[in-house]
């Protein structure tokens, strides 16, 4: 795959294309990832579909959200740590403007507004987004029958089982079996070109590297609307340390964050801790922005920012970390076999997420409707997302 040769947008235009992202990412973190995928892969061809897998397969491995991770390195390889910084607060912005909007409204009202036509219209899209990302991904990296056997495993696992242990394990048996199918270089691969400098290669990625310690909500620092600067530093660092912990996606991190926010510290009530929760997922973005929600009302907009830099920061750091020195090994042989088996599993776990994601929407024709036009609008016609995610709630608001 040819790759642009003005790989290394500029800052502005990094942020532009994140904040668009972050503002049709519903459904969920690989929803995101697939979108990331279809602009900085198919479209903008920014990145190889190889270094596409390989963020996710490092991101689905370490702490965090996998969608920040994903996308913190993707701004990562474009940008250093400038770009990951800019990338990650870009993506996050528009949810956490959402909910802050959303939590205000819940804690002067007490309640949620409805939006549930709206959102259920979303959800055929998402799973069309999902089912598209899979095919253009599958199309370059599933070369033969040995590849695919290890998709359609994965996929059937994570469908059949789940959990966060499986997701590991399927990670680390898809990298085996790599490492023993693949370890000799296919014959048709000719010598490898060299790839363009990036800034970290440029000798100031250190510098950078430091700058994404700022993960990614800086840019929203408006006005306080607290001073309680004892509180927002507690939440900082409660919700950073819990960080840390979070292994398999958001949900994974609901009994945790629970125990914690509410029969631990007492943040919020039970109902108010769920009510956040369901905020999280009826916005757009990770559903970790519930922390925003539990922040703001401890500490106003000053709470709600220290919380969502707390749950983002620390895991978005290690994985520009962990992707820096993945440049440096990614050359072995040995570790090109593994990747090239772990990209396949990778691939039937997004597959799998395409299929929950369709296992929840309504089971009628304008659902299907809306699918299979989206699948036609991102594989035929080439649409961006933006278009499709706005179209499919305005559907569903019509028609369920």
């Amino acid at each position: 795959m040819d790759i642009d040769d003005n790989r290394e947008l500029d800052l502005w235009s990094l942020f532009w294309t994140f904040l668009k992202i972050g503002s049709t990412a519903f459904g969920g973190f690989m929803a995101l990832i697939s979108v990331v995928q279809n602009y900085v892969v198919e479209r903008r061809r920014l990145l190889t579909n190889e270094e596409m897998l390989d963020g996710i397969s490092l991101a689905t491995v370490l702490p965090g959200p996998i969608a920040v991770n994903v996308v913190a390195y993707v701004g990562y390889k474009l940008r250093g740590g400038v770009g990951a910084l800019v990338s990650a607060t870009a993506v996050t912005l528009p949810t956490f403007l959402l909910v802050l909007f959303l939590s205000y409204s819940y804690f002067t009202w007490g309640d949620i507004p409805s939006v549930n036509k709206f959102f259920q219209g979303f959800i055929p899209a998402v799973a069309a987004i999902i089912v598209a990302a899979v095919w253009n991904m599958g199309r370059k990296a599933i070369k033969g029958a040995p590849e695919a056997v290890i998709t359609v495993l994965a996929c059937a696992l994570l469908i059949g089982i789940g959990g966060f242990f499986i997701t590991l394990c399927i990670i680390l048996a898809a990298g085996v079996a790599g490492f023993l199918l693949f370890r000799e270089p296919p014959e048709d691969e000719g010598p490898v070109e060299p790839k363009p400098v990036t800034q970290e290669e440029k000798g100031d990625g250190g510098k950078r590297l430091y700058s994404s310690a700022a993960l990614p909500a800086l840019s929203v620092a408006a006005p306080f609307l607290s001073t309680d600067l004892a509180m927002a530093g507690k939440l900082l660092s409660t919700f950073a340390a819990m960080s840390l912990f979070l292994f398999g996606g958001g949900f994974v991190f609901i009994p945790l964050i629970q125990e914690i926010v509410v029969d631990g510290q007492g943040w919020v009530t039970h109902k108010e801790f769920i009510d956040g929760i369901a905020l999280g997922q009826v916005t757009p973005g990770p559903i970790l922005i519930s922390a925003a929600f539990i922040g703001y009302k401890m500490a106003g907009l000053l709470g709600a920012t220290a919380a969502t830099i707390g749950i983002f920061t620390p895991p978005a750091v290690v994985m520009v970390l962990c992707a820096r020195y993945l440049d440096k090994i990614k050359r072995s042989e040995m570790l090109k076999a593994s990747m090239r088996g772990i990209r396949s599993g990778v691939i039937g776990m997004i597959l799998a997420a395409s299929y929950v994601v369709a296992g929840t929407a309504q089971m009628n024709w304008i659902s299907l409707l809306i699918f299979t036009a989206a699948i036609v609008a991102l594989i035929k016609l080439k649409l961006e997302v933006i278009w499709i995610i706005p179209g499919a709630g305005i559907l569903g608001l019509l028609f369920y």
